[in-house]
C-alpha cells in the first residue's frame, strides 16, 4: 500500500477502511463482534494499515472492537484516526475524550486526532488548544479536523501555535466534487491532507451501468471501483476511506497501486463527472 505524506513528515496509506456500522451505528451493538473483529484483522492481512473511527460510532463499541482487533499486530505499522464529536469540543472534554477512546483502542497514541464537525456553540480556540496540548504530550501524532470549510480551517489554524493541521476529512468522490471550487485547492497550498469518505458515493460508483466507468475498466481489466478510487488518490493531496464490510471489495479496494491511469482518461472522467 502506498503512502502520502502530512505536512509534519508522517505518513498516511492512499487507502483506508472506514468502520462506521462496525459494532453499531449510534448506539452500541456487539451482536456480530467476533465477526467484525475478524475482518478488521482480515483487512490488515490484505494490506490495510489506515484503520478511520470515531468516539461516536457504536457510542465506543466500535473503537473498542478495533482495539481488540489490532492487539496482534506490530503499533507502529498501523495507522489510526479516530474522532471527537461536535459536543465534546471544549478543552476538557477534548481531552477526556481522547483518553477514552485510547482506552478502548488499546493504544498509546493514536495517529491522527480530528475534530469530527465543527460546532460554533464551543470556542474553537478553546477545542484547538486541547488538540495541541494532546499533540505536545505524545498522544496523537497529527492534528486534523473533518467536514471544516476554508473559514473553518483558517481558525482552526490561527489557534494553533506549534502544529499545523495535517488533514481535513471531506465528502469527496467523482460524483461529488464541489470541494474542487475552493476547499481543495486551499488545502493544497496550506499542506492539508484531504481525507476523501464515500469516495464510490456509497457504492453508486463501484456498479455496472455508468458508461463512461464500464468503458475504463474494462481497458484497464479493473473494477468500476478501483477506477474511481484511482480517481481520487491520483490527486497530489488526496487520500480515502473506504467502507465494506466484504473481504472481496476490501481486496479490490487495496489493489490500486502499480498502475496509473492515463491523461486522457483521467480528463474524460472530470468532463462526464463535471463539477456542479
Amino acid at each position: 500500500m502506498k503512502n502520502k505524506k502530512l505536512s509534519n513528515g508522517k505518513k498516511i496509506p492512499v487507502i483506508g477502511i472506514g468502520t462506521w456500522g462496525i459494532g453499531g451505528n449510534f448506539e452500541a451493538d456487539s451482536s456480530k463482534e467476533r465477526e467484525e473483529i475478524r475482518i478488521i484483522q482480515q483487512a490488515i492481512d490484505f494490506g490495510i494499515r489506515h484503520i478511520d473511527t470515531a468516539e461516536l460510532y457504536g457510542q465506543g463499541q466500535t473503537e473498542k472492537e478495533i482495539g481488540k482487533a489490532i492487539r496482534k499486530f506490530d503499533r507502529e505499522k498501523l495507522f489510526i484516526t479516530t474522532k471527537v464529536w461536535k459536543t465534546n469540543l471544549n478543552y476538557d472534554n477534548v481531552i477526556i475524550s481522547l483518553k477514552k477512546s485510547l482506552k478502548r483502542l488499546q493504544t498509546n497514541y493514536v495517529d491522527l486526532y480530528l475534530v469530527h464537525w465543527p460546532n460554533t456553540a464551543i470556542p474553537l480556540k478553546e477545542t484547538m488548544k486541547a488538540m495541541e496540548y494532546l499533540a505536545e504530550q505524545g498522544k496523537i501524532r497529527a492534528i486534523g479536523v473533518s467536514n471544516f470549510s476554508v473559514v473553518d480551517l483558517k481558525k482552526a489554524q490561527k489557534y494553533l501555535r506549534k502544529h499545523k493541521i495535517a488533514a481535513n476529512q471531506i465528502e469527496y468522490s467523482l460524483i461529488r466534487r464541489e470541494a474542487e471550487r475552493e476547499l481543495i485547492p486551499f488545502c493544497v497550498k496550506n499542506s492539508v491532507t484531504v481525507i476523501a469518505y464515500r469516495p464510490l458515493a456509497g457504492g453508486e460508483l463501484a456498479r455496472k451501468g455508468i458508461k463512461i466507468l464500464d468503458q475504463i475498466s474494462k481497458k484497464y481489466g479493473k473494477t468500476n471501483a478501483q477506477i474511481a478510487l484511482k480517481w481520487i488518490v491520483s490527486h497530489k493531496n488526496v487520500v480515502a476511506i473506504t467502507k465494506s464490510s466484504s473481504l472481496q471489495h476490501i481486496k479490490e479496494n487495496i489493489k490500486i497501486s502499480g498502475w496509473n491511469l492515463r491523461k486522457r482518461d483521467m480528463g474524460q472522467l472530470n468532463k462526464l463527472f463535471p463539477v456542479v
